[in-house]
């Protein structure tokens, strides 16, 4: 081996253990932001109750302000954070949560919901959508995470059959698909997303004056 091929040798481990000390790093964020997330969601009647007490109108514009732009702002970013799901040869590689990509589609459906409806301020319908799709795809990916990728280095028998199928790279076949279907249900909602963007502009907002 040559002065060259060891160099190449060196920089390729380093981007190798870089690119997988970042995938894992943001496998092991993600959980926090679920939780984070759901917290936020599910703690809207409180919030509602707190704006109640405010005497200044102000205030109380000024907390739901802040409230709903984080809340909003923490979906968007476990959605992007969630990207690494949706390309096979990562799960394949790394030990992720299987049905990562399935619960990052989740989290885009619930940003569809909330573009194509009025938010979820005076409907409780869809409230209660955005609800189950959080709940849905925290437990998607809660519950590999906690039995399969965390369990999976103490779990032994049958347990750790079972752990070792929750994890994507110790079972790659199951987590290919899992990405694959992932990707077509965001592309949907993509698309449903960009066809609503563009017919939205076209729609008037107030009905024409009587002649």
């Amino acid at each position: 081996m040559n002065v060259d091929q060891l160099t190449s040798a060196i920089v390729n481990g380093i981007n190798a253990g870089g690119e997988q000390f970042l995938e894992g790093t943001l496998a092991a964020v993600l959980p926090i932001l679920w939780i984070t997330i759901l917290a936020l969601h599910l703690g809207r009647p409180y919030m509602l109750g707190m704006m109640s007490k405010f005497t200044l109108r102000l205030g109380a514009d000024l907390l739901w302000m802040v409230y709903a732009g984080a809340r909003d702002f923490l979906i968007v970013t476990g959605f992007v954070m969630s990207f690494m799901y949706f390309f096979p040869d990562v799960v394949n590689t790394d030990p992720l949560p299987v049905t990562g990509g399935l619960a990052a589609s989740c989290l885009f459906a619930v940003l569809l919901v909330k573009l194509v409806t009025k938010g979820d301020d005076n409907d409780a319908l869809v409230y209660t959508i955005n609800s189950c799709l959080l709940g849905v795809g925290a437990l998607l990916y809660l519950i590999p995470y906690v039995l399969g990728t965390q369990a999976n280095q103490v779990a032994a028998g049958g347990l750790g059959d079972f752990s070792a199928k929750l994890v994507s790279n110790t079972n790659p076949i199951l987590a290919a698909w899992l990405s694959l279907i992932a990707v077509g249900i965001v592309a949907v909602i993509g698309i449903v997303a960009v066809v609503y963007s563009l017919g939205a502009p076209a729609k008037p907002t107030e009905e024409p004056a009587a002649a």
